[in-house]
C-alpha cells in the first residue's frame, strides 16, 4: 500500500495545473515545468487538489504510484518556493567566481573549470567559498550540484574540495613517520 501515493497534492493559489493525458504542465510564480508520467497512473484535478490513482495492486504499479505524486509535489513546490543546494569550497587557493552566467573554478588544476548551467538552473557565489545551485527542478538542481562537487570531492586526509553544506567529510590519520 502506498500511503505517499494516496495524499493529495494541495494546489496553492497563483498555481495553475494542465493534464493533458500523460503530460502535466505546472505553472507558477517562479516558472514553469511540464513532464510525462506512467500511463497507468490516472492524475486529475479536483477541488484545487492533485489526486492519483493507481489501476490495479501489481508491485510495479504501486511503486509508480508514490514516485508519481512525490514528482508531482517537487513540481508545484519548485514553481512556489523553488530548490535550492549549497556547496562549500574547503582548500587553500581554491575558489569560485561568476562569469556572466558562467561558474569559474580555481581547484589546483593546471587550467580553470568553467561550468556552463543548463536553462532553468542558477549558479550564484555569495562569497569565494560558497557556491549557491537554485531552480524550479528539483533533478536538474541537484545534479548541477552533484556535476560542481565532483570537480574536487573532499578527500579524507586534509579535508580539501568542494562539499555540500553542512556535509560531514570522514577523516582519515595520515601516515606515522617511521622509528
Amino acid at each position: 500500500m502506498s500511503r505517499i501515493g494516496k495524499k493529495p497534492i494541495a494546489v496553492p493559489a497563483g498555481v495553475e495545473v494542465k493534464i493533458d493525458g500523460r503530460k502535466v504542465t505546472v505553472k507558477g510564480p517562479k516558472g514553469e515545468i511540464s513532464r510525462e508520467f506512467d500511463q497507468g497512473m490516472n492524475i486529475a484535478l479536483e477541488n484545487n487538489e492533485i489526486v492519483i490513482t493507481r489501476p490495479d495492486e501489481e508491485n510495479e504499479t504501486r511503486a509508480l504510484h508514490g514516485l508519481t505524486r512525490a514528482l508531482l509535489n517537487n513540481m508545484v513546490v519548485g514553481v512556489t518556493e523553488g530548490f535550492s543546494k549549497k556547496l562549500e569550497i574547503v582548500g587553500v587557493g581554491y575558489h569560485a567566481k561568476m562569469q556572466g552566467k558562467n561558474l569559474n573554478l580555481t581547484l589546483g588544476f593546471s587550467h580553470p573549470v568553467v561550468v556552463v548551467p543548463p536553462e532553468g538552473v542558477e549558479i550564484s557565489t555569495p562569497s569565494s567559498i560558497e557556491i549557491v545551485v537554485s531552480g524550479v527542478d528539483a533533478q536538474k538542481v541537484g545534479q548541477v550540484a552533484a556535476e560542481i562537487r565532483s570537480w574536487r570531492e573532499p578527500e579524507p586526509y586534509k579535508g580539501k574540495g568542494i562539499r555540500y553544506s553542512g556535509e560531514h567529510v570522514r577523516r582519515k590519520a595520515g601516515k606515522t613517520g617511521a622509528k
